[in-house]
């Protein structure tokens, strides 16, 4: 699957963990519910985790300094759960690593992904690059704050009205 980053396809290097095989070489992805596996490896090699939407982000504290990618799911499009999921990543915990977005999502979510603080997202085999580009630069003020180091146009603009 292509990646999309700050509006542009990079190349995944990154391996997926197959349920009930030993864990590949390199840089690896694993379920939560194989993370102390990854975890207890001896490679130099990079370590990502992939959550559901319904795992709790606090089950990642102690191992987050160890973690390059945390890979959000998002099973249907209309599930913010994910949205959610990021934002205490950044905010919370405060993870510097890459935060990648996967599953049932819309273009028209890409900025609101990233304002979240989702670096990357995975996209389906044969879309239409044109159409996330688009929506990448179609907003350009945003009424919510972020976790982008941007000056907050549209937050709390009733207040500057007074």
């Amino acid at each position: 699957m292509p990646l999309l980053e700050n509006g542009q396809i990079i190349q995944d290097t990154w391996q997926i963990a197959v349920e009930d095989t030993p864990l590949p070489a390199g840089d690896v992805l694993v379920p939560l519910a194989r993370l102390s596996e990854g975890l207890g490896r001896n490679e130099e090699a990079r370590l990502g985790v992939v959550l559901n939407s319904a795992d709790e982000i606090e089950a990642l504290r102690e191992a987050l300094p160890r973690l390059d990618l945390v890979v959000l799911s998002f099973p249907v499009f209309r599930d913010g759960r994910p949205f959610t999921q990021a934002r205490a990543l950044r905010e919370h915990l405060h993870f510097k690593g890459e935060i990648r977005a996967g599953g049932h999502i819309l273009p028209d979510q890409y900025e609101f992904l990233l304002r979240c603080g989702v670096t990357t997202v995975s996209l389906p085999e044969g879309v239409d690059l044109s159409v996330w580009q688009h929506a990448h630069e179609a907003f350009t003020v945003a009424y919510q704050p972020s976790i982008l180091n941007e000056q907050p146009e549209g937050f709390a603009f009733r207040r500057r009205l007074a």
